[in-house]
């Protein structure tokens, strides 16, 4: 029988190949990717929205075994020999288009591209035997938050087994922040953002209309531009919502590189 309620995870997935190297600032990431790794039914398939792939239209790779893009610059020299060798799953990736055709959502395949960070990096410590097929999907370049729940919407229709879809981005993304001591106004703007996003997310007694305008009006969020001086690292959390289009089952709270960030379990 197929499984049409598929797992859903938004995570934060840290700076470049660091959670890789063994960096003191990701060992709660790493740990927390573990533990859900492990508490997680190990899946079937893999859909990953990246933050670091923006298309015209939405674009699904379909390669049979998709090569690694190292999409990070000035890392040692390890961090460009990382290798993840999971097959793609090219029939899957076609009734993905299939669902966008039909839900009007303009799309194409793309067998050439590879795989992004924001893919392998949170996926070599949550599943690092690479035996599970992956498809990666982008952004839409006009990160209009309403056309990425509507994406998620779509996916929620895919009939497949023990399907899990993850959100690769990071709940806190200001780059000049990451490389700044932190202040008391810099931490306090922080964890401002992540309390009205842990709220927005989780409150079981926001009615869902409500929880739909927070999201797709997510600016108006205490510090929101502060934390994302441009949101395609929030936006795959929107892809994520709008699979279930309801409250989280359950959040992670954690520090990455010294800020709080956040993951979200559907």
């Amino acid at each position: 029988m197929k499984n049409n309620n598929p797992c859903v995870l938004f995570l934060s997935h840290g700076g470049g190949p660091l959670p890789l190297l063994g960096d003191e600032g990701h060992a709660e990431m790493v740990k927390t990717l573990k533990n859900l790794a492990s508490k997680i039914d190990k899946p079937s398939a893999i859909i990953v929205i990246s933050a670091h792939w923006e298309e015209d239209l939405t674009t699904i790779t379909s390669g049979s075994n998709p090569s690694l893009i190292y999409d990070y610059y000035g890392f040692p020299e390890e961090s460009y020999l990382i290798e993840y060798p999971c097959p793609g799953e090219p029939v899957l990736a076609g009734q993905i288009g299939e669902l966008f055709n039909k839900s009007g959502i303009k799309n194409r395949l793309d067998k050439h591209r590879g795989f992004d960070h924001g893919l392998f990096v949170p996926l070599k410590i949550m599943y690092p035997d690479a035996d599970i097929p992956c498809i990666q999907l982008s952004l839409l370049k006009n990160l209009n938050p309403a056309d990425h729940i509507k994406i998620g919407s779509t996916l929620s229709r895919i009939k497949y087994d023990n399907l899990m879809i993850i959100g690769s981005g990071f709940s806190f993304h200001n780059m000049r922040a990451f490389f700044e001591p932190e202040t008391i106004d810099s931490k306090a703007m922080n964890e401002k953002f992540e309390k009205w996003l842990i709220d927005t997310c989780s409150n079981q007694d926001i009615a869902e209309s409500e929880r739909v305008k927070r999201i797709e009006n997510w600016e108006n969020a205490p510090h929101a531009r502060y934390c994302h001086p441009r949101e395609e690292h929030l936006l795959p959390l929107h892809v994520c919502y709008g699979v279930h289009q309801t409250h989280c089952s359950e959040y992670f709270e954690l520090r990455i590189l010294n800020k709080k960030s956040s993951f979200y379990l559907w």
